[in-house]
């Protein structure tokens, strides 16, 4: 069913640019591209989050302090300081947007050296952008759901919310449940065996050993479905991949 498609094709588009251009690009540096091909994937992750549009810089900014803060009060979002996901969500929204909007400086070694499109990234973050892309979500589900299968638009406010929502599975699940392979002095956990529900971003426990190895997965059996396109891309040319510490 084409509402079923565009749910599955939506979210992993959006999943894709976050751990991609997000977080392994923008906040970590773990390969480089030229000019054209960022503000390519800018684009793409404008057009794939849609209403849900997150700054690679605060972003960038607000995850730097993730690593260096883990599990700790100073930590944006770490789940053991709340009571649900949904708390959680929201306090990170609030310091999303003060980083955003520049009402707090943040500290100068988590500022700088990320990609900036300052028209594209006002734009994201206005509510005519936002509203419109609700907008359109709502077009497409009246265009295409069946009468009698009035369920689907439940799917609606995830589309909504599509970057936040993956932030939240990620951020709660990925530093409460799950096995360890290091001892990181954090919470963080690896919850998945193969993570095809956010991209690899479930190896937390493996990421914040190994902050710059852009394969999350660390023992032969865990898979990282992002890297085989990684790889890709850095074989095409398209970005140049760093080093990869073991």
């Amino acid at each position: 069913m084409i509402i079923i498609l565009f749910f599955v094709v939506h979210w992993y588009l959006s999943l894709f640019v976050q751990t991609f251009y997000l977080h392994r690009y923008s906040a970590h540096k773990m390969f480089t591209m030229n000019k054209f091909w960022e503000k390519f994937f800018f684009f793409l992750t404008y057009v794939s989050q849609g209403s849900s549009f997150l700054s690679p810089r605060a972003y960038a900014i607000l995850h730097r302090m993730h690593h260096a803060f883990s599990d700790t009060p100073k930590d944006p979002h770490s789940p053991h300081y709340y009571t649900n996901a949904f708390s959680m969500m929201w306090q990170t929204k609030n310091i999303y947007n003060d980083v955003l909007h520049e009402r707090v400086k943040p500290e100068e070694r988590f500022d700088g050296n990320y990609p900036i499109w300052n028209s594209l990234e006002n734009f994201g973050d206005t509510y005519w952008s936002r509203i419109g892309w609700g907008v359109f979500y709502v077009a497409f589900y009246v265009a295409f759901v069946p009468a009698d299968m009035w369920y689907l638009y439940l799917l609606l406010p995830i589309h909504f919310l599509m970057g936040p929502i993956h932030g939240a599975i990620v951020n709660w699940s990925g530093h409460k449940y799950g096995y360890q392979n290091f001892d990181n002095n954090d919470k963080s956990r690896n919850s998945l065996f193969f993570d095809f529900v956010t991209g690899g971003e479930l190896f937390q426990n493996n990421h914040h050993k190994l902050p710059n190895r852009v394969n999350f997965g660390v023992k032969w059996w865990e898979v990282d479905p992002t890297y085989p396109v990684i790889w890709t891309l850095d074989k095409l040319g398209i970005i140049k991949l760093k080093k990869v510490r073991a």
